[in-house]
């Protein structure tokens, strides 16, 4: 047994110094003398069956931990994730890319061959740097023992720095078995996006008083800038009159849902996020998915609008529409400065005007939205309209993981939701869901007074990594899931549509049916959780309840029709 200090020990001390407690892995051969550093700190390893079970609770614990970091400075709200070698690497790329979309401040580890045996080509190779770089802030590989305390402290500095995202670092196992009397660096304050630039907000300012009847379209940047940035879109929403939208796939609560200048999500529908987006002058806060999820015939902003960008995020502005006023800092400090100018510059009888605009729109779009998930009434299953009231009637303060992808909006037009009560897979892939909620339930375990945690997992996202629920009950995690589980690849049958024309019934769907199904609650309980299937539609509601009143980890499989 080795007695001097590592670079494996040191590595692992920068990260208990910085306030990371947890490491979610899948480990290798070349990643022991992490783990086992690991095993002698008071960091916790917390094992996934999958690498990419790893990375998504990562992902999903760090996007919480955020939230409580913004209100309890000595939270450390990074999630890391360590994984083995290339082809392990490569089985965590697709949660990477989620977290790199979502947001998340990841650091993500994955061991290597010793940098003198490369050149026989061992087994498990690979170019680890090329394979993230396109996912990460930042790709490194710390090729000397000396250089651990820098390179660590760069890698959390950048995953932390607005935009937040992930941050790889390979770690070669010659380098963790190398001694050393290093010791690890202060990592120091970590910055905001800045204030703006004042000439850009007055700007900014001008173009908003000039307006008719201004939109506002508030992107997940603005809930990742804290609570006080979605209390500053309240402010510049109220100071300017402006009708209020989230961009298309909306992850994340960045204006209270239940406030009067609230419409709607911009869904990822042509005609109707162009029908939203028709307004003389829209305000781009924060946004960075606000597009449709296949080729659009004609723009979705008309080529007249006055478009007013703002976000922390440099190459977000400007980038689908011409930014007539381009303002770069942290959304809560510039929406704050904007709606202190507004408020000097209208007066209240031209803000009644324009909220006599929002609660016209307003009616017109409810009455759109109304049918969102109720699908045929004359089906005995619920619908995913009724699953949602059920859940939001025995569970309306839950914490909200979503990845229910074709049942989402039913969620988003239907509860109002608030600020810090859900998070969802911005980046697309299935996947994500299930094992960002095990890392949700995590990082809520961790406070004093923790949140029911819920994750809204569509049955086609569960069964990508069902594994994810053993280290739920490995763990002991206060966790429910819940399925809208219509046993069919909905979002494949609607694309379709979208894509190729024509009626469902002109269509063969067999291969986008789970026939015949899985028995999700026998799969549920082979992995140490409580399973049951729901089919009434009464009985939702009861059964959410008896489920969030239990301790461990409980998954309902709700039999909903599309």
């Amino acid at each position: 047994m080795m007695s001097d200090y590592t670079g494996a020990e040191l590595f692992v001390d920068a990260l208990a110094d910085y306030g990371v407690t947890h490491v979610f892995g899948n480990p290798g051969t070349t990643e022991l003398p992490v783990v086992h550093a690991l095993a002698d700190s008071e960091i916790e390893y917390v094992l996934g069956l999958h690498e990419d079970i790893a990375v998504g609770m990562a992902g999903g614990y760090a996007q919480t931990r955020r939230y409580h970091a913004d209100h309890d400075d000595s939270v450390m709200p990074l999630g890391v994730a360590n994984l083995h070698l290339a082809p392990g690497l490569a089985h965590g790329l697709g949660n990477l890319y989620a977290a790199k979309v979502a947001g998340a401040p990841l650091l993500v580890t994955a061991g290597n061959h010793s940098s003198d045996f490369r050149h026989e080509e061992p087994i498990l190779s690979g170019d680890l740097l090329r394979m993230t770089r396109q996912f990460c802030k930042d790709s490194q590989e710390i090729l000397d023992v000396e250089a651990i305390p820098t390179m660590v402290r760069r890698a959390v500095r950048t995953a932390l720095t607005p935009p937040t995202g992930p941050v790889f670092l390979g770690l070669p196992l010659d380098t963790m078995l190398a001694e050393t009397d290093a010791s690890p660096e202060r990592l120091g304050p970590i910055p905001t996006g800045g204030r703006g630039d004042a000439a850009s907000i007055k700007r900014a300012a001008d173009l908003l008083a000039e307006a008719d009847a201004p939109v506002l379209v508030v992107g997940d940047h603005v809930a990742r800038a804290g609570a006080d940035a979605v209390a500053a879109a309240v402010e510049l929403a109220e100071a300017s009159g402006a009708r209020v939208h989230g961009e298309i796939l909306l992850s994340e609560v960045d204006f209270p849902m239940d406030h009067e200048q609230w419409v709607s999500p911009i869904p990822p529908d042509e005609e109707l996020a162009r029908t939203l987006l028709s307004a003389d002058t829209v305000v781009f806060a924060g946004c960075s998915t606000n597009t449709t999820l296949t080729r659009h015939e004609g723009d979705l902003v008309a080529d007249d609008t006055t478009c007013i960008h703002l976000s922390d995020a440099v190459h977000e502005i400007g980038k689908n529409q011409p930014a007539d006023a381009a303002v770069v800092g942290d959304p809560g400090d510039v929406m704050d400065d904007l709606a202190a100018r507004l408020r000097e510059r209208l007066d209240d009888e031209q803000r009644d005007e324009r909220l006599d605009t929002v609660r016209s729109v307003k009616e017109m779009v409810e009455g759109q939205l109304a049918t969102m998930g109720e699908g045929d009434e004359d089906d005995p299953r619920a619908s995913k309209a009724e699953l949602v009231d059920a859940l939001e009637a025995a569970a309306p303060d839950a914490y909200i993981v979503d990845e229910g992808i074709t049942a989402k909006y039913a969620m988003l037009t239907r509860w109002p939701l608030q600020p810090e009560q859900y998070i969802s897979n911005k980046g697309g892939g299935l996947g994500y869901g299930l094992p960002a909620s095990v890392g949700a339930a995590l990082a809520e375990g961790q406070r004093e007074s923790p949140r029911d945690v819920v994750g809204f997992v569509g049955d086609g996202s569960y069964l990508y990594y069902p594994h994810s629920l053993y280290t739920a009950a490995r763990y002991d995690l206060d966790l429910t899931v819940v399925i809208p589980d219509n046993r069919n690849y909905r979002i494949l049958k609607d694309n379709t549509l979208d894509v190729m024309g024509g009626e469902e019934d002109e269509y063969d769907w067999q291969d986008m049916e789970f026939d015949p199904p899985v028995d999700i609650p026998t799969n549920v309980e082979s992995h140490g959780a409580r399973g049951e299937l729901i089919e009434p539609p009464a009985e939702i509601a009861p059964a959410v309840q008896d489920a969030l009143d239990r301790d461990g980890p409980d998954v309902l499989d709700v039999l909903v029709h599309d």
